[in-house]
């Protein structure tokens, strides 16, 4: 640490120029005092210069204390000596006196003095700790650097009796300034200047200046200065660190997440492509010949693994488009019970296996949305709901409206989803633990959401008494759905 100004002042070696002057003002007033009593013998003089002396050791320290202590032992054999002011004794009895005082008054001295430099000690140390613990607090917030340093800065100047107090700070890379000062003061006082150091690795400097005239700063307050820069020090340490581990888990993440696409996407691009050159091959084999139903079955698989194949990727660009922050509706007024039923007409012939039931609320009022992106929302819903369910099994879809919201429910009778699994099944290329070898993405819920979402809407999943599960999309209607 470099330190720039003079030398600690008195106060700093034990006794500055306040506790100088009461330690001599004591006494004297003491002795004024006291000449009105000398006719009445020494006692109630030496009760007057007791007093002193402990007023001298209370407002001055320890060694305010002591020399009070001495002068004063030095002015009670003058009042009474003979002649009067003069510094002699008229026996032995006056001397041992004299010396019995000199005892008294040192010993006053010191345990009032010492009581007071404790006491003051005490406090000090108290505001010390109180000073140290409210910038712990403001270091620790948890808030961007630069502001928190900021306000360490300006917390400085009035415990230090600052005119500035800047700080300079490069981490990870990243330059960062604080600069407080109080305008109403003249700068070019002593400074002190301090390194933010933790182990080996140093982050910048702290600046402090007093006004111009100031005394330099004493070894205490050094040290203090000193404690709150390590705690700085400290603190943006733990931000480095924590940025470093938030980085290192966003890479982590952003890994984890190429593998989950790169596996679902090459796995579910792999499954249609197979069908489709499979029934492609059969086709144009010479050897073999197919009648027409045969060939009709085979053109009819191949076209609904290219419908497959397209919706795949379709989800792949929407997710992109999620991603890119450029998935925005298109809005109009729409019907989403009038959307529902196209959707359900188009799907009713691909998913045979199932049973799709509607209900639809009467009156259902018009919303603000994208036609297409909700239809995009119904068709997941309800594909996804197949995929989960029985052969044979029952999909209700119902629409209402409640709480100036119109309600969609896609409800299947299959495995259900685990209420711990029921947030995250709407993370992207994430597949639930009850059924993970049925075929999908793991995207659809994942757009659905980014959909509603963007609607203004909400979306969530329940389960079902009959077993199975339920999601609920709710649509605001349109004096709540503007953006």
């Amino acid at each position: 640490m470099e330190r720039r100004g003079p030398e600690p002042n008195a106060r700093s070696r034990g006794l500055s120029a306040r506790g100088l002057t009461i330690a001599v003002v004591a006494p004297l007033a003491a002795a004024v005092g006291s000449i009105p009593l000398s006719s009445g013998g020494p006692a109630s003089a030496i009760a007057v210069f007791m007093l002193a002396i402990v007023i001298a050791a209370v407002a001055g320290g320890l060694w305010s204390g002591l020399i009070a202590a001495i002068l004063s032992s030095l002015a009670v054999p003058m009042l009474f000596s003979t002649p009067r002011f003069t510094l002699q004794f008229d026996g032995a009895e006056d001397v041992v006196t004299a010396v019995v005082f000199l005892a008294v008054a040192i010993v006053v001295g010191l345990l009032v003095g010492g009581a007071s430099d404790e006491r003051a000690r005490a406090a000090r140390r108290e505001r010390e700790a109180r000073l140290l613990g409210y910038l712990s607090s403001k270091l620790l917030t948890g808030e961007v650097p630069d502001r928190v340093l900021d306000d360490f800065a300006f917390v400085l100047l009035d415990p230090f009796a600052l005119a500035s107090c800047e700080i300079t700070v490069e981490l990870d890379g990243q330059q960062l300034h604080a600069f407080a000062a109080r305008p109403e003061v003249t700068v070019g006082g002593p400074q002190a200047i301090l390194p933010l150091v933790v182990g080996a690795v140093a982050f910048g400097t702290v600046v402090v200046e007093r006004p111009a005239g100031s005394h330099a700063f004493t070894a205490d307050e050094l040290l203090l200065l000193e404690a709150a820069a390590k705690q700085a020090a400290a603190a943006l340490d733990r931000a480095r660190l924590d940025a470093r581990a938030r980085m290192a888990q966003l890479d982590a993440e952003t890994n984890q997440l190429r593998a989950a696409m790169f596996s679902s996407v090459t796995h579910d691009l792999r499954t249609p492509l197979t069908s489709i050159k499979a029934g492609v091959t059969s086709l144009l084999d010479p050897s073999v010949h197919y009648d027409v139903e045969q060939q009709r079955e085979l053109l009819t698989t191949i076209l609904e693994e290219t419908d497959r194949l397209n919706r795949l990727v379709g989800n792949i660009l929407d997710l992109s488009k999620i991603r890119a922050g450029a998935l925005i509706p298109t809005r109009q007024t729409a019907a989403i019970d009038e959307i529902t039923e196209a959707v359900v007409a188009r799907l009713a012939p691909r998913l045979s296996e199932v049973k799709i039931r509607t209900n639809l609320g009467d009156d259902l009022p018009e919303v603000q949305a994208d036609p297409m992106q909700i239809d995009q929302v119904l068709t997941n819903l309800i594909e996804n709901a197949a995929r989960y369910s029985p052969e044979g099994g029952i999909i209700d879809v119902m629409v209402g409206a409640i709480d100036h919201k119109v309600e969609v429910r896609v409800q299947d009778r299959g495995p259900g989803i685990a209420p711990e699994e029921r947030e995250r099944v709407f993370e992207a290329f994430y597949r639930g633990r009850t059924n993970p070898e049925t075929p999908g993405s793991g995207l659809g819920l994942a757009i659905v959401k980014a959909i509603v979402v963007a609607h203004g809407g909400s979306i969530r999943i329940e389960g079902t008494p009959g077993g199975g599960a339920a999601v609920i999309v709710e649509i605001p209607v349109e004096e709540d759905a503007a953006e």
